[in-house]
């Protein structure tokens, strides 16, 4: 998810003079909050497991592979996995190859991952401690940074493949297959493809005929005063168009990604819900904090309590967790059970 992080970051500095705390930043521990009994009540949360192809794959090394910075990238062995942002590690152990993973990103929250040490946290990528494990090979968002860090990893003779952020729902397929062919497993990448979008398609199936709810995505992050809400380019749109909605930030004109809350925003946006990371809906103090904010009293979400809250590591992660997600926000959107 590092282009959400660089996205808000941005956009609160930018607009607000303040620095977003990133979502990765906010995952940790993240069940128990009221976003998460919001899930909870609406019957479908997402697993805090990934779950990985059932026929562990062989990698077939070394390969040359593209990355998505144009750069070719030989990989010589892959036993000693460093990827640099949750999404990318959710990737590497469900096609079947965790064992080889030896860090993580603060974004990678799934169960598997959790005994790993932390050495990067997105935006703030420490190349002394990705070093200091020994990678054979790191896997990078195009938009992990600093640039200088991933410059000193490249420098050290370790390979780094860089794999295009995701924007959507159509993206989940194309990250799969650039992390499966760098680790040599370019047919598990194809069925774990297959298997994800067989999933989001099924999931699709559950949405209501008949309802085009307004939906806004609300970026919350109370300790630091920063409150946004997305538009055309937040990478929600996606998500909230396969759930049946329309992306209220988009439809009212808001054409960026970001932009800071004002109640005449809110009023001309008019959702009907509100899409929120489950870590900044904590942040504000649950539902009853949220609508204390300026102008979200005033919308129908506001008036009816309608919230949707996803834990802040899979929201937007456009993995192979997705088709949870769609379960979740479609089960909360049409439950009538969301965070109230």
């Amino acid at each position: 998810m590092r282009r959400l992080r660089n996205r808000l970051a941005g956009a609160a500095l930018s607009v607000l003079a303040l620095t977003a705390t990133g979502c990765g930043g906010s995952t940790e521990g993240s069940s128990g909050t009221p976003a998460a009994s919001g899930a909870a009540a609406a019957g479908q949360t997402v697993a805090n497991r990934v779950e990985p192809l059932k026929q562990r794959p062989a990698p077939r090394l070394p390969v040359t592979v593209r990355s998505a910075d144009g750069e070719k990238v030989t990989v010589e062995k892959a036993e000693r996995v460093v990827p640099l942002s949750g999404s990318l590690s959710e990737i590497v152990f469900t096609l079947g190859l965790g064992d080889r993973v030896v860090a993580r990103d603060i974004t990678a929250t799934f169960e598997q991952a959790a005994g790993l040490p932390v050495v990067t946290r997105g935006h703030d990528v420490s190349a002394e401690s990705v070093l200091s494990l020994r990678p054979d090979l790191v896997i990078a968002e195009t938009t992990t940074g600093p640039a200088e860090a991933v410059d000193q990893i490249r420098a050290a003779g370790i390979p780094v493949l860089s794999v295009a952020a995701a924007k959507g729902l159509d993206d989940v397929g194309t990250r799969i297959r650039a992390v499966a062919g760098a680790l040599g497993v370019p047919a598990a990448g194809e069925e774990l493809t297959r298997r994800s979008e067989q999933r989001i398609e099924a999931a699709r199936k559950d949405v209501p005929h008949g309802q085009k709810p307004r939906v806004a995505f609300l970026y919350l992050r109370g300790s630091a005063s920063v409150y946004l809400i997305g538009g055309a380019d937040s990478g929600a749109g996606s998500l909230i168009e396969a759930a049946g909605a329309v992306d209220a930030g988009a439809a009212s004109g808001l054409d960026k990604d970001f932009t800071a809350i004002t109640s005449e925003a809110l009023v001309k946006a008019a959702p009907d819900a509100i899409l929120v990371m489950s870590k900044g809906l904590e942040s504000v103090g649950g539902v009853d904090g949220l609508v204390k904010i300026p102008g979200v009293a005033q919308t129908p979400a506001g008036l009816d309590r309608r919230i949707v809250s996803v834990e802040d590591g899979v929201l937007l992660n456009y993995g192979p967790r997705t088709d949870q997600v769609l379960k979740s926000v479609v089960a909360q959107l049409y439950g009538g059970d969301g965070a109230r």
